[in-house]
């Protein structure tokens, strides 16, 4: 099998891109349900009710996210 064109570089911050992007994901769920198993109330339920507080809490978890996966992303494809 011919591969030359593979850049092994490349190849080895690509495998390390999908596996921080991974680990970051792990990470954020796992701080999800911790924050939901301390708290004195179940997120889940208040977000069905409507609350704006426990909104704010979750879009930040969401921006977590975003700031993780990117940051990996372009820190390991550089």
């Amino acid at each position: 099998m011919n591969l030359e064109w593979v850049d092994l570089i490349m190849l080895r911050n690509f495998i390390y891109a999908i596996i921080g992007v991974l680990v970051g994901m792990v990470a954020s769920i796992s701080t999800y349900k911790l924050v939901n198993k301390t708290t004195r109330f179940d997120i889940p339920n208040e977000l069905e009710k409507g609350n704006l507080a426990v909104g704010v809490v979750v879009a930040g978890i969401f921006i977590m996210i975003g700031l993780i996966v990117g940051l990996i992303i372009g820190m390991s494809l550089n």
